[in-house]
């Protein structure tokens, strides 16, 4: 809303009083709680200018340009989005409230620059989800790396800077961010993508192919609405009509119904989507992997462990940039943060788990703020290590030389007879299987919270809710003699039967707490033994076991293996606690409902398609089932 005149001289006598009784002289510390005083920091300290900047095939992008307003030569940092750079236009009311990654940098003096991507919002173009990097675009080769590239370039001309320039972005921003540093433009020195999208059949909405319809139809519903033309609006947000996202996806099976009953074709790449159910070249154009080279600027790669949206971006867009440009340094922070959480939260505690410190403090003082001091100012000699990671479990923050760290062991937790988890195998000679039946009428919730989206407290939530559903299995240790810190990639290997001709599979990785565990000082009330905590869990579409591009049946009764590779982890599991493995076939509404006969494109699954099935889980000698671990020597 515009504010009048007469409103706008009243917000500036009450600014300037405010601002200049509460100066100070101490650098700035880190607070992700936005508060009055930074926002009549940014008003007095800062001029703003938007303008449109042509890219290379003529098409304008809608840019907002925050610059100190002392007359200094700063270095830039760009914010790349999908998601709007409003507020629009240019009067003291129409600033943003916080600039950049965070205050300390604000404070700092930078210039700021946020742009509207290609297609959004105030931009011209047409708008690509994961815009392919091999795109064409009236007749030229266009891509999130080339307006990246033309944007820096245009801003190195028509701007009072220092010559450096670096970029950072969350979530999809974080996928721009990747983008941008490819073939980097010379001025481009530092560049932090964190949660960032790395490849649509991994991250968001799907995991090893298994459809998230509570992200992924939510997400669209509005974010997927076709814009007639530049825009400062958003479309509007879908109804739902209920509160009960268990019972809104349940009448929303099959996933056909989405579009018969409440999309009605109205969203184009939600069409896309489901006309593309297995990972063929639609999907793999939209991966940003294979295209991490040419990169010629330090990297900070940030992720949560609890970040229920995008933890395989950050992993593996580490590691390719790692493995194709050797020469740059590239560094990655993982804290035990939800989705974003480094800036929304304080990082102390997430649900009922707590953290023991304030993480997000740690990161922005010490990583974040001296990393782009570094590289863009040069007024600091801060070397940061390769790999920085919060260890959960015994809440420190660790540093190593490379990850997955050099110094682990592999281990196997073996699933044996009554219900155990063990690191002996079962015996040579010994034959088992577990069995349970898996109805799609009342598929295994994934959280006990109301939700229509996905609650970021799911990734630590209490696991001993489903423990007693007879379509749940679940493998327990003894009680740990001794601290077991776990790190790195964990793969669980499922020797599998069903009756049907399709299924899914999910694994999760818990710590059981002690029967008597205090509580945490963030709520000192909340009872803490006996706690199921989620260190790690991941699904996988069964179709896909041996192959992601050319998806099988199952043959009913056939002893098959499914190999899962669950995300990274650092965790200690403390003496006196017990490791938990659960297996399920359902995960609703996290994940959608498997008819269990198998279809060309499940998507199209119907009515008639659902079924009961009955799963076999084989844990013989000659062929177990178990989960695969990295185990840290501990050097302290």
């Amino acid at each position: 809303m515009k504010t009048t005149p007469i409103q706008n001289i009243l917000f500036w006598l009450i600014s300037s009083v405010i601002f200049f009784s509460s100066c100070e002289t101490e650098k700035e510390t880190y607070n992700p709680i936005r508060n009055e005083t930074d926002s009549l920091f940014i008003v007095n300290n800062y001029d703003k200018l938007e303008v449109e900047i042509p890219m290379r095939d003529g098409t304008k992008l809608f840019t907002a340009v925050y610059t100190p307003n002392d007359g200094g030569e700063y270095p830039i940092i760009l914010f790349r989005t999908p998601y709007s750079i409003a507020p629009y236009g240019i009067e003291k009311s129409d600033y943003r409230m916080d600039l950049g990654p965070n205050m300390a940098l604000t404070r700092d003096k930078y210039i700021f620059v946020y742009q509207d991507v290609r297609g959004k919002f105030m931009s011209e173009g047409d708008f690509v989800n994961m815009t392919p990097h091999n795109g064409i675009v009236n007749g030229r080769r266009v891509n999130e790396s080339t307006d990246t590239f033309d944007t820096i370039e245009w801003l190195i001309a028509n701007t009072k800077n220092n010559g450096n320039v670096g970029q950072w972005g969350i979530s999809y921003p974080g996928f721009y961010t990747a983008a941008g540093m490819i073939d980097s433009h010379p001025a481009l020195k530092a560049v932090s993508p964190q949660a960032p999208i790395a490849d649509w059949f991994f991250d968001d909405f799907h995991h090893n192919g298994a459809f998230f319809p509570s992200h992924t139809f939510w997400f669209f519903s509005f974010f997927g609405v076709p814009r007639e033309g530049p825009t400062q609006d958003w479309a509007p947000r879908f109804d739902f009509g209920t509160e009960d996202g268990y019972s809104f996806y349940q009448n929303m099976t099959p996933l056909s119904k989405a579009n018969k009953n409440y999309l009605h074709d109205s969203i184009p790449f939600w069409n896309e989507v489901i006309s593309h159910p297995n990972y063929d070249q639609f999907w793999q154009d939209r991966s940003i992997l294979p295209h991490l080279k040419n990169v010629n600027c330090a990297v900070l790669t940030v992720g949560g462990w609890y970040d229920a949206e995008d933890l395989y971006g950050p992993l593996n867009i580490y590691q390719t940039v790692e493995k194709n440009n050797p020469k740059i340094s590239n560094t990655l922070i993982i804290g035990p943060w939800s989705h974003g959480g480094w800036r929304r939260t304080e990082g102390d505690f997430l649900g009922d788990v707590y953290f023991g410190e304030k993480t997000s403090t740690f990161f922005n003082n010490e990583v974040l703020t001296p990393f782009f001091s570094k590289h863009l100012k040069e007024d600091t000699d801060a070397a940061l290590a390769e790999a920085i990671m919060f260890e959960t479990g015994t809440n420190q923050w660790r540093k190593f030389d490379q990850w997955p760290p050099e110094n682990l062991s592999y281990n196997t937790l073996y699933f044996k007879k009554k219900n155990e988890l063990s690191f002996t195998p079962p015996k040579a000679n010994e034959f088992g299987v577990d069995i349970f039946k898996s109805n799609p009428a009342t598929p295994v919730p994934f959280t006990q919270y109301p939700n229509l989206r996905i609650p970021k407290e799911y990734m630590v939530e209490d696991q001993s809710f489903v423990i007693t559903r007879d379509d749940v299995l679940y493998y327990v240790s003894a009680p740990l003699e001794e601290n077991l810190t776990v790190a790195g990639p964990i793969t669980a290997n499922l020797v599998v039967r069903t009756d049907q001709t399709a299924a899914d599979w999910v694994v999760k990785l818990i710590d059981v707490y002690p029967n008597d565990h205090a509580a945490f000082s963030h709520q000192p009330d909340k009872i803490m033994g006996g706690y199921h905590q989620m260190i790690r869990s991941e699904a996988i579409r069964g179709r896909f076991r041996n192959s992601l591009e050319n998806p099988e049946p199952f043959t009913p009764k056939k002893d098959e293996t499914v190999k899962l590779k669950l995300q990274d982890v650092l965790h200690t599991f403390k003496k006196g606690h017990r490791i938990m493995v659960q297996v399920q076939s359902s995960w609703f509404p996290l994940m959608d409902i498997n008819p269990q006969t198998y279809v060309d494109n499940i998507f199209e699954a119907e009515e008639d398609d659902f079924v009961q099935a009955k799963h076999y889980l084989g844990r013989s000698g000659a062929n177990p089932s178990y989960i695969k671990i990295g185990v840290l020597q501990n050097d302290k």
